[in-house]
Order: C-alpha cells, then structure tokens, then sequence
C-alpha cells in the first residue's frame, strides 16, 4: 500500500465511528494469534490526567532499564505520536505496513468492519510484538469496559480523576461513568487510583473487591506533597503509607495537578517493579529513587500547558472538560498571571462537550477571547460559543472562523497591548504591572490545539486523524 493509500484507508475508517464493544478487536487479534500477550502490559485509564499518567509509568520502565511500548490517543499534530517504544515514534513506513497488514485480514474476513481506534489498537498491539517490548502501557481511548484496548491483562490497572466527559456514550451520572471506567479492573491484577468523588470511589471500591484487586488509593496508601511550582515545573516530596518516601521530585510539567498524576504513576511503576522483581535485595532503595527521580526528570509530555513559543508567547493546553478547565484556570490564576501581563484566550471546542462548564472558569481570566473552531466536523461555531458567552456578560470576544485566523488576531492583540501596557483588569501585581508581557493561551480541545501546534510549526504526519 503506498503512503496516500495509507492514508486513504484510515481515513475510510472513521466513517464507521466510535462503537463500543471487544467483538472487533478480539476478532483482530484472534486472527494475529493474540500478540498482546507477549509482553507485559499496564493499563491506565479515567478522566483527566489518564495521557500524563501513562507517559510517565512509561518514563521510570524505561529508565529502569525496560524496553516500553507507550500507546496514547489522541495525538497533536503527528499520527505517529500514538506509538512509541522507548520514547521513538513509529516510523511513517511502519504506519504504513501495519496498516496494510490489518487491511489484509479485515478484507478476508467477512461482514467485518472495524473503527479507526481499533484498527489503529491493533496496529499497536503488533508493533510491540516486533519490536519486542518487555512491557507495554496503553491509555485508555474512551470509557474503558468496552475500549479496545481492554483486550490486556495488565500488571496493574490505573484509573484517575473520574468526572463528566462524553456523557452521551459513558452516561449522565458519576457513578454511570466510573462504573465504565471501572470496567478496565481485572482479576486479582492491582488498581491504583487517584483521589475520586465519594460516588466514583465507591463504584471503584465495589469492582476491585469484586475482582480479589488490591485497591491503592491517593491520600491513603500514597500521597505527596507541594513544595514549589512555577509555570515550567513542580516540586513535592511522595509518601507511602509504610514510610517509604522520596523527597525533592522535580517534574518538568506544570500545575499542581500533575504531582497527583506523578504520584500515581509512581505507585503503579513501584508495583510493576516489584513484580518484576526489581531493586530487591539489600541496600536496593537508593536504586529504585533513583530511577523514578531521573524518569520524572525525563519526561517530556506535550499539549499540557505547553509553552510553544515565546514571542509572542503561547500556551496551549487540551483542557477539553469542565474539570479539566477548571484545573487550568487554577494555574493560569496562580502562577501565569505573575509573569505574564494578561491572558488573550483562544478558544475551540467540540460541540457535543459541556460548553457553557469549560467556557466559565476560564473567560473571567482573559482580557481578550478570541472564539475559534478547529478543521473537524465535531466542532462547535463559533458563533455558537459567542452566544454562550454573551449569556455570560462576556462583551470582550471576537470570532475568528479558522484556527489560523485567531492566532492571527491574537499575536496582533497581544502587540497592541504589549506597546499600549494594558493589563487584565484588577490585577495589581506590580511586577506584572512594570513587564506588561500578553500571554496567548490556547485550549478548549485537542483538536484545537493540536492544530493550532501544525499552524505555528508546521505540518504532521497524518495530523487530520486526530479521532
């Protein structure tokens, strides 16, 4: 298959949409003789935090000294983003060869029609097997019960921060949605998890039990603690409840809430160690700090309050729920606002999310909101996101129909008032008030910024199959 063919086909693919259910991808590996199974696997799953977690269990294997598969969804602007073994991106003539090899057995096989996530899962799942990986992490697509990638039977199972997203698949209520998310718990394999709402925490409690799976849970057997930020990195020491303890992380990722995900992930990566049979024996635990302080260290997670240039500078972040957003004007609030002069907002966000609940906490932070959607059918108008906001008393806001034409019209706001001196209103910090430095935060979507990433740096590798 050649590279526009490649392209072609995946492309197909989305016309069957997003269908929840295993049959599929069993169907798929049943016919590549299950490889999946010749690797250990750690599967992580939730709301928020879930690309962030997997990322960083990946980082302390590999500086552990493991070959690691990491599989994330979706990507930013390169498909090939997706796949990784120890930190490389698949190759472009890999995409192309194992997508011609899952055509190959799907056009054999009959009234078989297979989604783009679970083509691309399998194309994964192969990939690992090739370049024999001793341990794999998959992220979780959509829900977790009937994702694709719960085929695995992992080493350990992670779910953080369970909340309102894609309600129309997952359901209405907390419980509705942790119960999916739960789904992913498999016997007897450990469940680490980050702090939950009451409801969530009990659907969770109720599965692992069910399942004989040990349950460790942040804030009771592992917490950490805060002891510096700024807007390129945290600081905190992590505490388990039997007095293990590591001081002084230094993760190069912003907001506070990432040290939740952190410690999460080093929870999950200590008990794949420990199976593994790792760093055991005497005198082993300046070994195993070790590794997890330098694989921190390592990390490198893109689209999460990522500064991807500096004059103008811009932020972007795929806070794509209401919690999510609420997470990022927290720490745009804390810790953005003492460098930079103001926020002028760029704002793109699929239509089928909660509008109004990721517009609220964020608008109040911007001198200037620029409404924008990105080249995908799910989009919301913009218009439609000016409507919202004027219900708000949001009188500061422009549309811009492209992605390209809001940067545009920010990086032009943001020299105007970098020259005029004009500041976010009521904000009376004086060393804000002598530098009067604009800052340009995009977000609302991955979608958007993803885009937004390929406009400013150029184009991708398959960057339109951001599903």
């Amino acid at each position: 298959m050649s590279y526009s063919g490649t392209i072609q086909y995946l492309y197909s693919l989305q016309q069957y949409g997003i269908k929840f259910g295993l049959d599929n991808i069993r169907r798929l590996t049943n016919a590549f003789h299950h490889p999946h199974t010749s690797y250990s696997s750690i599967h992580v799953g939730g709301t928020n935090g879930k690309g962030s977690t997997a990322a960083l269990i990946a980082s302390i294997l590999k500086n552990a000294g493991f070959r690691v598969g990491l599989f994330t969804s979706p990507h930013l602007v390169s498909f090939t983003e997706r796949i990784t073994v120890n930190g490389e991106e698949i190759a472009e003539r890999d995409v192309m060869e194992l997508a011609e090899v899952v055509r190959d057995s799907v056009e054999r096989s009959k009234d078989f029609s297979p989604t783009f996530f679970e083509v691309v899962v399998m194309m994964a799942v192969l990939y690992f097997k090739r370049k024999q990986v001793d341990l794999a992490v998959f992220e979780v697509g959509m829900g977790g019960r009937f994702d694709a990638t719960n085929i695995i039977t992992p080493l350990v199972t992670v779910i953080t921060t369970v909340s309102y997203d894609h309600k129309e698949f997952l359901g209405d209520t907390v419980q509705e949605i942790a119960r999916e998310k739960a789904g992913i718990i498999k016997p007897g394999a450990p469940v680490v998890i980050s702090s939950q709402e009451r409801e969530a925490m009990e659907v969770i409690r109720n599965s692992a039990r069910e399942n004989n799976a040990k349950l460790y849970t942040y804030g009771e057997e592992f917490w950490s603690c805060l002891k510096r930020e700024t807007t390129s990195e945290i600081c905190f020491d992590y505490h388990t409840a039997d007095s293990f303890e590591i001081r002084e992380i230094v993760l190069p990722l912003a907001g506070d809430y990432q040290m939740h995900n952190a410690s999460v992930a080093i929870q999950a990566a200590m008990i794949v160690l420990n199976r593994l049979q790792y760093g055991r024996g005497r005198n082993q635990t300046d070994r195993v700090i070790t590794v997890i302080r330098d694989g921190l260290a390592a990390i490198k997670w893109p689209g999460r309050l990522e500064m991807i240039q500096e004059t103008p500078p811009i932020v972007i972040d795929g806070a794509h729920n209401p919690a999510a957003a609420h997470a990022l004007s927290k720490v745009l609030h804390k810790n953005f606002l003492k460098r930079f002069g103001s926020i002028i907002l760029v704002l793109g966000i699929m239509g089928d999310k909660d509008l109004r609940g990721i517009m609220e906490p964020l608008l109040p932070l911007a001198s200037e909101v620029i409404l924008t959607a990105p080249a995908y059918s799910r989009a919301a108008a913009p218009e439609r996101l000016a409507g919202i906001a004027a219900s708000m008393g949001c009188s500061h806001v422009r549309i811009a129909q492209t992605l390209k034409d809001a940067l545009d019209a920010a990086k032009t706001i943001a020299a105007g008032e970098l020259t005029s001196g004009q500041l976010n209103p009521g904000h009376d910090d004086t060393q804000v008030d002598r530098n009067h430095i604009p800052l340009i935060v995009i977000t609302g979507s991955f979608y958007t910024i993803g885009e937004a990433k390929e406009v400013i740096r150029g184009t991708g590798v398959l960057s339109r199959l951001r599903e």
